[in-house]
């Protein structure tokens, strides 16, 4: 800038003593060298001989507002809570401080924590959450495959489930979906995570099994209708063959279970649980091979700190209708950040003494602990996982064809002249 700034004054007493037609050339020549904007060059050869102002003090640049102990702890809390964004870290950032205090990771007078440095915490905004952390945020380079496979054998036999349905208007009506842990490759067995999550207060219940026989489905269904602490009465799911089949259909007969299906091709249709595949399972599962009995432990050993952090302590949040902007476009329209936890107690549909069960239970949860248990399987399963995973990837681009060979001519036989 200082060079184009030296360029333009260079030409400025040019411009000012040339005719009109020689200035355009000028212009011309200086948008040239400096790359700006036929106005822009204008504005800066006019301006070029006004005297420079010397000896201009300097803006003193505006003072934080939050002192250096905040933001320490604030990075503190941020990885207890799951690196989420500002936005959800600021709508629990009381509940995880109660928490982390009750349970002796913040101590008053220890660590750069204190009352005062609560009250900075409290007062932060999201975005100044986002961007006080914006230097530790880090992205996951890899990505998976898709496994569905469809089955056709009792889907138009299933109801296809409507956007505003009635059933999800209250707790209970989950949608449905597994995640395939097979790495680069699809070839032998490999474990599946089935992922479940309430519509209407967005409650997760996540659990790996062995593969994607229906006797494993059925049995991680069992587990989730009997962990799920409210009453499950509906399920949706794609319109895989993992699915729809006899044996999961007759399961929710037995337990009068509503049960939908998807449009097949329409990932829009199950649009919340595609998310959560991303946010819960690969977030914290990663896109490693898991193949073998250990690893299968581990996992579901990782859902139970996963599904407690997400279900207890992180905000979410859920649309509830459409408006418009200033322009007349369509906006989505989300109602207050709250975490399932507190959308189940608003729903009303617990009874006393389930509700101050499941606060006991959220009063006892350890965000730091369960930091350091997510950590601590995620670094087993990464031990176990990631070699065998690379060295698939490297057998399959080994077998890729080499897109600078160009493709070889096909031989064709002579054609035979008429006679």
């Amino acid at each position: 800038m200082r060079a184009r700034h030296e360029i333009t004054r260079k030409f400025a007493k040019q411009y000012q003593a040339a005719a009109k037609k020689d200035k355009g050339t000028l212009l011309d020549e200086v948008c040239a060298i400096t790359g700006w904007s036929r106005d822009n060059a204008r504005r800066q050869l006019k301006s070029g001989l006004k005297p420079r102002r010397v000896g201009v003090r300097k803006r003193k640049p505006r003072p934080l507002r939050y002192s250096y102990d905040p933001l320490k702890v604030l990075q503190k809390v941020w990885a207890f809570a799951g690196g989420v964004s500002g936005k959800y870290l600021a709508a629990t950032m009381e509940l995880q401080l109660m928490l982390l205090e009750a349970h002796g990771e913040l101590v008053p007078g220890k660590g750069r924590y204190s009352h005062q440095v609560a009250d900075e915490l409290l007062m932060m905004s999201p975005a100044t959450i986002d961007r006080y952390l914006a230097p530790a945020r880090a992205k996951d380079p890899l990505r998976g495959i898709t496994s569905t496979t469809p089955g056709p054998l009792l889907r138009n036999s299933i109801t296809v489930r409507k956007a505003g349905d009635e059933v999800e208007a209250v707790p209970g009506f989950f949608e449905g979906d597994t995640v395939a842990h097979c790495g680069p490759v699809l070839k032998g067995e490999f474990c599946r995570t089935v992922d479940l999550t309430d519509m209407h207060i967005g409650w997760t219940y996540t659990c790996s099994i062995r593969n994607n026989a229906h006797l494993h489905i059925r049995d991680a269904l069992n587990r989730f209708i009997s962990e799920i602490p409210y009453e499950v009465t509906g399920v949706d799911f794609d319109n895989g063959s993992e699915f729809i089949n006899y044996d999961i259909i007759g399961w929710a007969a037995e337990l009068d279970i509503y049960f939908t299906r998807s449009r097949p091709h329409k990932k829009n249709d199950q649009a919340t649980i595609e998310s959560k595949n991303n946010q819960i399972v690969r977030r914290y599962g990663f896109y490693w091979r898991y193949d073998a009995l250990p690893q299968l432990k581990l996992l579901n050993e990782l859902w139970q700190h996963v599904n407690d952090r997400h279900n207890y302590l992180t905000a979410t949040k859920k649309p509830v209708g459409w408006t418009t902007d200033t322009k007349g476009r369509r906006k989505r329209v989300y109602d207050d950040l709250q975490t399932p936890f507190d959308r189940l107690l608003t729903s009303g549909i617990l009874t006393p003494k389930k509700t101050a069960e499941l606060i006991a239970y959220r009063n006892r949860l350890n965000p730091a602990r369960i930091a350091r248990d997510i950590d601590r399987i995620q670094q087993r399963l990464t031990y176990l996982a990631a070699h065998k995973t690379r060295t698939l990837e490297a057998a399959e681009l080994a077998k890729a064809p080499d897109p600078s060979q160009g493709v070889k001519p096909v031989k064709t036989a002579p054609k035979k002249r008429a006679s």
